[in-house]
């Protein structure tokens, strides 16, 4: 599942980096680890991960949660703006955050209504 602006954002990336993190994204899907994928600080475990890819000088990176059994859902793709340290800048931890919190809500909803549709 895609969340806000992350696929088309991800669109916006150089096509070699937009290759290499959608297939890194396809193998997360498959319930694999892709290679270069780690846990992004701040959150507890490695429920959500940030798949991290330079090119050009510039670092791209997807975060992304396998916290739920069922889907992957991708957080948000951006191109670090920052030279100085690895940390996420602030604007874009809090959409991280924002759409963390919407990841969850949208899968409790969706688990509901699977229930629901079992029962019928």
């Amino acid at each position: 599942m895609w969340l806000g602006s992350s696929k088309r954002d991800l669109a916006d990336f150089p096509d070699e980096v937009e290759d290499e993190v959608g297939h890194h994204l396809y193998e997360a899907q498959q319930g694999k680890k892709p290679e270069n994928a780690k846990p992004l600080k701040g959150y507890r475990g490695a429920s959500v991960l940030e798949i991290v890819e330079d090119f050009d000088t510039d670092t791209y990176r997807a975060v992304y949660t396998v916290e739920f059994e069922e889907a992957i859902y991708v957080l948000h793709c951006f191109m670090k703006k920052s030279k100085r340290g690895s940390g996420v800048p602030k604007r874009d931890a809090d959409v991280i955050e924002q759409r963390y919190k919407r990841a969850k809500e949208e899968h409790r909803k969706w688990k509901k209504w699977k229930v629901i549709e079992k029962a019928k």
